[in-house]
């Protein structure tokens, strides 16, 4: 049975936990907005990586990378951002993922990336004959 009450309590709470989310994406937003804007002032707009340089029409393609990773240390010299288009953003992101699988010995799925397949193991053999 719905009571009144009780659906009246969870819409609090429904538009309690909406109105938190939608302040934390405004506050995050104002955040990246601010060193977005410092780096762009800060930094020729062209990739870091693939030296593709940027206009006003595509600028939503030039991201800042924090190079620590902390999206909280933004220090306003700029020394912890560097401009990279979209791609490489994202392959900086990929090769960092990697990096920390190969620490680990560990491959995407979980299993050990110990290679086991010896291709040349019966060459000397074969070369004797």
């Amino acid at each position: 049975m719905n009571h009144p009450f009780l659906m009246q309590r969870v819409h609090m709470d429904k538009s309690k936990m909406d109105a938190l989310v939608a302040a934390t994406h405004k506050a995050r937003d104002a955040r990246e907005l601010g060193y977005r804007e410092q780096a762009l002032k800060l930094y020729p707009w062209i990739c870091g990586r693939c030296q593709r340089e940027f206009t006003r029409e595509n600028l939503h393609e030039l991201t800042v990378h924090h190079r620590d990773h902390n999206h909280d240390y933004n220090p306003p010299d700029g020394s912890n951002w560097e401009l990279l288009c979209l791609y490489c953003h994202d392959n900086e992101h990929q090769r960092l993922l990697e990096a920390e699988q190969q620490a680990s010995g560990a491959s995407a799925d979980g299993k050990d990336s110990t290679a086991t397949h010896k291709p040349f193991a019966g060459l000397e053999a074969l070369l004797k004959k």
